[in-house]
């Protein structure tokens, strides 16, 4: 029997909006009975702070409708029947085709999101009017098979100490797995291959200092049990998940906003959809400074420039570019007569 659809009253910038949350009851994670409408009532406990991540930014949603035992798929352009106050910005994909994605602005479109199934949202790392130009370097530190959470702390506790001998700041999150993403704020001065080729230099500095912890190899098969620093995700249509986003794990964690000093010590199976209102209700948003100071990247593309090495490959469905080597795997690769 279908369960009956509930009405939220959301406050905001533009007065009181109402959102229907249709199944309220339905379970979207088993092993922890966790609901939907506990989910968006999670969401409304963290807006403020999520609002800063997202405002003004084209955002991709994670939907998953039948919850998280079901298939996951990317929202890349506005739903139909969206409501009138979910705002958009218009993006370009690789390829040069455009799309309208969501753009949230107000509390009201992060429970509309939630009750369409969302879990995490990926906004991209630019702010409209400036689509074409990111004001956010992100690192993703990725732990591969052998590696875990500590070790990704470590190798980012490294990648620090090179942001600041640049007098730069980085600020560290959990990604809700095993993994670590660093946000720094820069002048939307620089495109994306750019910005790209700046996390580059950055992730080969950091391999250079911890060689047998840390790897810039695009092919798995190069990376032993090391942490990657996947340079590809500063890529154009390429994100990852939001601070306060929710992840598709059977805990329901949250991909969380800490300090430096925390990321060393805390667990982050810890945070999740029930304990991450206590945690920001205690703790404020550690990133609430990311916005205080937008850096540059002279020193970093002086780097990439003087490399040797050069570009690095693309992800497959992106066109060929420029500079850009053969990409085949190294095993596969035709050996020289």
């Amino acid at each position: 029997m279908a369960q009956k659809a509930l009405e939220l009253i959301v406050p905001g910038p533009h007065g009181d909006r109402a959102v229907r949350l249709s199944n309220p009851d339905k379970v979207y994670f088993p092993e922890r009975g966790i609901t939907k409408r506990q989910v968006v009532e999670y969401y409304l406990s963290v807006a403020e702070p999520l609002l800063g991540v997202l405002r003004d930014r084209p955002t991709t949603l994670k939907r998953y409708v039948d919850g998280v035992t079901g298939e996951a798929f990317y929202q890349k352009r506005l739903p139909k029947n969206a409501p009138d106050f979910v705002e958009t910005a218009t993006i370009k994909f690789p390829s040069g085709r455009p799309a309208d994605e969501v753009c949230p602005t107000e509390p009201a479109v992060i429970a509309w999101a939630a009750n369409l199934g969302t879990f995490d949202f990926h906004p991209w790392p630019v702010r409209r009017p400036l689509v074409d130009h990111p004001d956010e370097l992100r690192v993703d530190l990725d732990p591969q098979p052998g590696t875990d959470f500590r070790d990704a702390a470590r190798v980012a506790l490294v990648l620090r100490e090179v942001l600041s001998e640049l007098g730069i700041t980085g600020y560290p999150k959990t990604s809700g797995g095993r993994g670590v993403h660093v946000a720094v704020r820069i002048r939307p001065e620089w495109d994306f291959i750019e910005v790209r080729h700046a996390v580059i230099a950055l992730a080969r500095e950091v391999e250079r200092r911890m060689p047998s912890e840390a790897t810039t190899s695009w092919w798995k098969e190069e990376r032993g049990e090391k942490v990657f620093l996947d340079f590809n995700q500063a890529a154009r249509d390429r994100t990852i998940a939001s601070a306060w986003s929710v992840r598709g794990t059977p805990r329901a964690t949250v991909s969380t906003p800490v300090t430096w000093d925390q990321l060393s010590t805390v667990d982050p199976d810890d945070f999740d959809v029930l304990t991450v209102p206590g945690y920001y209700a205690e703790h404020g948003d550690p990133h609430a400074s990311l916005d205080s100071e937008a850096f540059g990247l002279e020193t970093l593309l002086e780097w990439y420039e003087k490399d040797d090495r050069g570009e690095m490959p693309y992800p497959p469905d992106y066109p060929k570019m420029p500079g850009e080597p053969m990409r085949v795997q190294p095993s596969k690769a035709r050996k020289p007569d």
